[in-house]
């Protein structure tokens, strides 16, 4: 009769089965997980590709990509031909048709046209997030890493950094409403009727006015830099204590301050961590609904950001559009139909390849840092 001992005696090694047993498991797991990305995928492209590609030269539908989006009508002429047209478009037609009647016509808002708006928006607040989060992210993992002493203080920040990453989106969201939209300090000469405070500057008529910056572009960076913050100084910190203590200990015995040490030793070699800390990040700002649905996001907007403004930095005040409010518009708040769904589809396709391409971008660019840095 078989028996396992006996397989045992013959040179297997105790626990054999289970370990085997384990193995199977955990890899019966990995490949499930795959198998549902690969699903959730595969429904992506196969109802969102045939919206930006076409079978005809010059096979992209670049006006999906550039054009503004718009209300969709559809209706049937004379002779029964079903028409599809952007409300410009159907504008146009009537122009050209005048006197002529259409019949069932239905609208459908945010299905026609384009996606270039809340491109140029999810752009916009991806770069400005990111500025802001490597700039006050990276300053206090140096001040974290290289000058702090440790303390219970010192723990106690990291404790609180570390609790921040674990806040839900919409609380960002919130915070962001009640403090750079509603709270911020601003300097003006015609402070606001709903102004929280306001200190007079002794300059002209000017006043320090806690009256916030209304929903805008800035309030959003803003709030989606105080979101990933701790991701990027967690990440940052650890890149830095990864370099060799025996940079700064010969640095500093050639005579080179603190500063310089860190400048020209440190951070070179630290820079591709940085750079996997910031692509985590920016694939979680890019995909972020509810911090910009109270503070900077417009479900249509005329023009793009920039626009009708009178100088460059009027872009920081003005509202925009963005790809994931896009989404969310066409999937929870318009009446579901064949339409939107060809327009929610089709953004969730291009967002897909922008996420996609920004991700590559940034890793090639880490790998070329990571193969000129070497110890």
């Amino acid at each position: 009769m078989f028996k396992p001992e006996n397989l045992i005696r013959k040179g297997l090694p105790k626990g054999h089965f289970k370990d085997h047993a384990v193995r199977s498991t955990l890899g019966a797991v990995t490949y499930l997980i795959v198998a549902i990305a690969a699903l959730l995928f595969g429904k992506i492209i196969i109802d969102g590709a045939p919206v930006l590609f076409k079978a005809e030269a010059p096979f992209v539908d670049f006006e999906f990509l550039t054009a503004k989006n718009e209300t969709l009508h559809v209706f049937d002429d004379a002779q029964g031909t079903r028409h599809q047209l952007p409300a410009s478009k159907y504008s146009e037609y009537l122009a050209q048709h005048e006197g002529a009647t259409v019949y069932n016509e239905q609208t459908y808002s945010y299905s026609g046209g384009g996606i270039a708006g809340p491109i140029a928006g999810t752009a916009l607040l991806t770069i400005g997030s990111m500025i802001l989060a490597l700039m006050f992210g990276v300053s206090a993992a140096i001040y974290l890493s290289e000058y702090a002493k440790q303390s219970p203080f010192i723990h106690a920040v990291r404790l609180a950094i570390l609790n921040l990453a674990g806040i839900p989106s919409i609380v960002f969201g919130l915070f962001g409403f009640s403090v750079f939209v509603l709270a911020v300090p601003v300097i003006t000469a015609t402070p606001s009727d709903r102004s929280l405070l306001t200190i007079p500057l002794m300059i002209s008529d000017y006043v320090l006015s806690f009256q916030g910056w209304n929903s805008s572009l800035m309030a959003g960076c803003a709030t989606l830099a105080c979101m990933i913050l701790p991701v990027i100084i967690t990440a940052s910190e650890e890149s830095l204590r990864a370099v060799p203590q025996g940079f700064r200990d010969a640095s500093l015995a050639m005579g080179a301050t603190r500063w310089q040490t860190i400048r020209k030793c440190v951070l070179p070699f630290s820079l591709p961590g940085i750079l996997t800390s910031s692509l985590l990040a920016l694939a979680r700002v890019a995909g972020e609904t509810a911090p910009i649905m109270f503070t900077a996001a417009v479900a249509a907007k005329d023009d793009f950001p920039w626009q009708g403004l009178k100088s460059p930095f009027d872009i920081l005040s003005s509202q925009v559009q963005a790809l994931p409010y896009h989404i969310y518009t066409l999937a929870a708040r318009i009446p579901n139909s064949e339409y939107t769904q060809r327009a929610q589809y089709g953004s969730v396709f291009v967002f897909l390849i922008l996420v996609a391409t920004l991700s590559l971008g940034s890793m090639i660019l880490r790998n070329r840092l990571r193969s000129k840095l070497k110890w």
